[in-house]
Parts: C-alpha cells; sequence; structure tokens
C-alpha cells in the first residue's frame, strides 16, 4: 500500500494535503482496497462547512456504504467534479484524480492529531493484528 509522505492521515482513512491555507482531502489508498469498487459518492456543494470528526458525505461500493469523516473543520472550495462521472477515478487514484474535496482550514492547529505516513502505517497494523486476534478460535 501506498502512503505519500506529503499527506497526512486520520484515524477514519482520510487523507489531507496542505496547499497554503487550504487542504485537499480524499480516502487512503487502505480505505478504497477495502471499499472494493466505488460505484457512487454523495458529497456537499462548494461553500458548505465540513467539521472536524463530523460526517460531511459518503462513498458507496459493491460491498458497503461508508461515511466521510472530515479530518479538519472548514468550508469546501471546491468538489472534484470528475467523480460524479468516474466515481472509480478513487480507486484507480486515491492520493491524485481520485481527491474528493478542497476546503479552507478553519484552525490549522486542528492537523496536530492527524497522523504522519509512518503512523498511519502503524496504526493500520496494529487495527489488523487486533482483528487478526479477535478472529482467532477461541
Amino acid at each position: 500500500m501506498d502512503f505519500p509522505e506529503d499527506l497526512y492521515y486520520s484515524r477514519e482513512h482520510m487523507w489531507l494535503k496542505i496547499m497554503g491555507n487550504r487542504g485537499r482531502i480524499g480516502i487512503t489508498d487502505y480505505a478504497q482496497q477495502e471499499m472494493g469498487e466505488i460505484v457512487f459518492l454523495d458529497l456537499p456543494d462548494e461553500n458548505s462547512p465540513i467539521e472536524l470528526d463530523e460526517v460531511f458525505g459518503t462513498l458507496e461500493s459493491s460491498k458497503t456504504v461508508a461515511d466521510l469523516h472530515a479530518p479538519v473543520s472548514g468550508e469546501i472550495v471546491l468538489i472534484n467534479r470528475d467523480l460524479e462521472e468516474e466515481p472509480s477515478l478513487i480507486n484507480d487514484d486515491p492520493y491524485g484524480k481520485g481527491w474528493l474535496v478542497t476546503v479552507e482550514i478553519d484552525d490549522p492547529n486542528q492537523m496536530e492529531d492527524l497522523l504522519s505516513p509512518l503512523e498511519y502505517e502503524d496504526f493500520l497494523e496494529k487495527k489488523n493484528a487486533s482483528q487478526r486476534g479477535a478472529n482467532k478460535p477461541g
């Protein structure tokens, strides 16, 4: 799995790329692999506020529907309109053409709770190890 060095990651499997006062948001490679082929998404309109850790949209795949949790608070200034026609871009290129929204960040201090690529990878390893442990016959 790929975890680009220039991104911040949330425990809800979102990534954030800082661009001045703005942040581009998407889902991680891990999340898109877990979901399977994404067939539909529901995102808020531009100029909509989003709040840290609150649900701001959903993704639907052949397997499940997943809520999108905001990694920071802010106002959506741009939505990736290409996803309306081709939601599978999220699967094909989650860190590039599959980005979801760009926000004007309200509080840069909120990024302190996000994870570095190494911290996110460690988080996933621990999560997967605990799931494997929970699935052992007792």
